[in-house]
């Protein structure tokens, strides 16, 4: 039988309405009644009906995070640290992904969803910087996440992608590296994960003195181990001589090192490899795989709590944030100099 707000009251010596006043934090209440009720709480396992405190307090305690893609590991982990982050602040996490299809970027921002969350953590791939009024009528609380609309109507939380990517490829020139390859480029993008990180992988080379060569610039789909492993067999088939490699995710760095060590390359000895987005696999492969760290941890955090603000001023006018999470350089066997 799942317990009752009559059990907890009955346990804690109260009344039905003190326990009500105590789930819903009402503040003129004894900390000693306070903390009998909390005791029968946690004693008796009770948990609040949601969806009727929502009724009574007009919110949910619940979020929205709208991301692309499941099946790609920063996008999974980004969700645990969200989860985390939210429950850390009292608040449950609806998880739903658009597959990177437009129109379903946009129906997950309208329609009965918005009436069941206080909040939307929204993370989009379809949509684009022209893009950017479409937002302007979601009058639920929202925070971007990505890379996709830049300078929209509300908060900003992305990563440092240009100057990530410009830090691994500085890492392999560091080591000496003067032909990198890259794995995970789109054709023409600009505004988007590949085209900013190619833009800092650029960028690296300009600074160092080495030129840019197309010929080492692999193109991809997905962002998947399949796309990283296809890229590579293109690479090595083209007769592309390279001595580094950077792929801009993790995922597309594990199917492009397999290749490489089924055609008998070494590495790093042969080939020094950086991934991007520091996914828990990264440190159990073999050779261990060096990536940047692009902060999911204070993306998740900062998201979180600009999201609680608006929600927690109706009606207030919050001027537009943008908040780019520090990133790191997790060198790991992939990229060490060569033992002679």
């Amino acid at each position: 039988m799942s317990i009752t707000m009559h059990d907890v009251a009955r346990l804690a010596g109260v009344s039905i309405k003190t326990v009500s006043n105590v789930v819903n934090d009402y503040p003129h209440i004894r900390p000693e009644t306070r903390d009998r009720v909390n005791s029968a709480i946690d004693e008796l396992g009770y948990r609040p009906n949601l969806i009727a405190r929502g009724l009574r307090s007009g919110r949910t305690g619940v979020i929205s995070l709208i991301i692309p893609d499941l099946r790609n590991a920063y996008f999974a982990e980004l969700a645990d640290v969200v989860m985390r982050a939210a429950d850390a602040q009292g608040l449950s996490v609806i998880i739903e992904q658009s597959g990177a299809d437009r129109d379903r970027e946009i129906g997950l921002l309208g329609g009965e969803r918005k009436q069941k969350v206080d909040g939307i953590l929204y993370s989009a791939l379809a949509l684009g910087e022209d893009d950017a009024h479409i937002l302007n009528d979601v009058t639920t609380p929202l925070v971007l996440l990505g890379e996709r609309i830049f300078h929209g109507p509300t908060d900003h939380v992305t990563m440092q992608n240009t100057e990530g990517a410009r830090a691994a490829t500085a890492h392999l020139i560091g080591l000496g590296r003067t032909r990198i390859a890259v794995v995970g480029a789109h054709r023409g993008e600009v505004i988007g994960s590949a085209g900013l990180r190619l833009a800092g992988y650029r960028e690296a080379l300009a600074d160092a003195g080495i030129a840019y060569d197309d010929e080492l610039v692999g193109e991809v789909g997905g962002w998947y181990r399949s796309g990283g492993a296809q890229a590579m067999r293109l690479l090595l088939d083209s007769g592309a001589r390279f001595d580094g490699l950077v792929a801009f995710n993790d995922s597309m760095a594990l199917g492009a090192m397999r290749v490489m060590q089924e055609a008998g390359l070494r590495i790093p000895d042969d080939v020094a490899v950086i991934g991007y987005d520091d996914i828990d696999e990264t440190r159990y492969t073999l050779p261990t795989l060096s990536t940047i760290d692009p902060g999911k941890e204070e993306i998740a955090e900062v998201a979180v709590r600009y999201l609680l603000e608006r929600i927690g001023n109706p009606g207030a006018v919050i001027e537009p944030r943008e908040h780019l999470a520090a990133y790191r350089v997790v060198v790991r066997e992939s990229s060490t100099l060569p033992q002679n």
